[in-house]
């Protein structure tokens, strides 16, 4: 099982923006403690980020085929791409949205997802460990699915 992680604009300046809003932890916290988790999971695990919208846009498109499930921080494309809604869309795979703030708590703009209607879950306001919660519920989601298409080939026969 492989997840893809993405992280959108501004997260390389974790650790240093705005701590008391996203934390101290950095981005590569952040991935070594998801590689810690996908390891004892038995997952693979990828990490992209970027700050431009077409190149998220592009990622996720790659990752149909190459990837079983998304964990996404879109950032703040999540208030305003509707391309990056779309690709989600597309790919047709599982994707977590992760925000580390509680968004509904902030400021009226960050409280709409454009993304979250086609993602299969939202985690929001746990900080770094919302990736870890993200990791656990796509294991959880896809070991089920794929418990399920075992069992569907079962009772074909």
């Amino acid at each position: 099982m492989k997840i893809l992680v993405i992280n959108g604009p501004n997260l390389t300046l974790l650790g240093r923006r705005e701590p008391t809003v996203y934390g101290r932890a950095t981005l590569a916290d952040i991935e070594a403690m998801l590689r810690l988790e996908a390891s004892r999971l038995g997952m693979e695990i990828e990490f992209y980020q970027s700050d431009i919208e077409g190149e998220l846009v592009r990622r996720i498109g790659e990752a149909a085929g190459a990837a079983d499930g998304i964990v996404l921080n879109p950032a703040a494309y999540t208030h305003t791409s509707i391309a990056l809604r779309d690709a989600i869309a597309a790919v047709g795979l599982p994707c977590v949205e992760v925000h580390l703030s509680n968004t509904a708590a902030r400021e009226p703009f960050r409280r709409r997802s454009l993304t979250a209607p086609v993602c299969v879950g939202v985690i929001a306001g746990f900080g770094a460990d919302g990736y870890r919660l993200a990791l656990l519920a796509l294991a959880q989601r896809l070991g089920a699915n794929a418990k399920e298409k075992s069992a569907r080939k079962g009772a074909k026969r």
